[in-house]
């Protein structure tokens, strides 16, 4: 197997403790729904047989052309993860496999694209889609979302309490002219505190634009409902997430089948590996910073 050299560049998050739990069956069929660079995937296929078969997806084709693991057993393909049903039924003819593993943050080569518009240390036009054929980017969520939308997005996506001063900043700015670029937002807000505060201020502000862009949430919600049809009794899902509502939303559905207030299934799908979330170890951080926020949640079907 070859890498290519964004993967050196890149550190998969949690990459030992996710993969080690996933693997039961070493002759199976397992799922990496978002493959990025391909770190975890590189490592499942160190780890499974012969016999066994990897099918990985990933909604930004650059991840897709920049692939370079040249295994038989991989199958790789261009798609949201939301779209594995039918990629396993219609294109493969699967019913059922072993195991999936979802990491839900963005890669080293995205975050690091002026390009891309994903980094807020970057100036560089908004745009934050995970999945560049679509039409719907960072800008129009700035300079399009009534004052409710932006509210909702900044508080439930970010974090933030108070997002009356921050909206109202942004519909002020973008009467006089567009928002275009990460610089034209920055510029807007003016933080006091720390530099570590005002980066924690703008890594929210990005990351809560990013979640509404790319949909991330409902495709979450989506993905977890149709993995609990595709793993076989006794396989096993993993989902690294990065974010609260991301991680909520996981132990609430491998706990008790429901996402929030649903009503509870006659049958909980899943039951959970680890009572406590697995986070990175110190060494772990202290190598890749950005893995910090890190929460792994490990479940197997019953």
């Amino acid at each position: 197997m070859n890498l290519s050299k964004e993967y050196y560049k890149h550190k998969s998050v949690l990459l030992e403790e996710s993969v080690r739990n996933l693997i039961t069956n070493k002759n199976g069929i397992y799922i990496d729904a978002t493959f990025g660079l391909g770190g975890h995937s590189y490592e499942i296929l160190k780890r499974i047989s012969k016999k066994a078969k990897l099918i990985s997806l990933d909604q930004d084709k650059e991840s897709i052309k920049k692939n370079l693991i040249k295994d038989k057993r991989l199958h790789l393909f261009h798609s949201n993860f939301i779209y594995i049903q039918d990629i396993l039924n219609k294109k493969l003819f699967i019913e059922k496999v072993s195991g999936i593993l979802a990491d839900l943050g963005i890669s080293y080569f995205q975050i690091n694209n002026p390009k891309r518009g994903f980094s807020h240390k970057l100036n560089c036009i908004l745009d934050m889609r995970m999945d560049q054929e679509k039409k719907y980017s960072a800008k129009n969520v700035i300079n399009e979302s009534s004052y409710e939308k932006l509210s909702y997005i900044f508080k439930e996506y970010g974090d933030f309490n108070n997002t009356k001063k921050m909206v109202g900043r942004i519909l002020e700015k973008r009467i006089i002219k567009n928002i275009s670029t990460s610089s034209d937002l920055l510029k807007i807000f003016f933080i006091r505190g720390s530099f570590k505060e005002r980066k924690r201020f703008f890594s929210r502000l990005f990351q809560s634009i990013r979640i509404e862009v790319n949909d991330e949430i409902n495709k979450l919600k989506n993905f977890l409902y149709q993995s609990s049809d595709i793993i076989e009794p006794g396989g096993r899902i993993a989902i690294i997430s990065y974010h609260s509502i991301e991680d909520r939303i996981v132990k609430n559905f491998f706990k008790n089948g429901i996402i929030f207030s649903e009503r509870k299934p006659d049958k909980i799908p899943f039951k959970m590996i680890h009572k406590k979330v697995i986070k990175p170890t110190y060494i772990e951080v202290k190598k890749n910073p950005r893995s910090r926020s890190a929460k792994l949640r490990i479940a197997e079907k019953l």
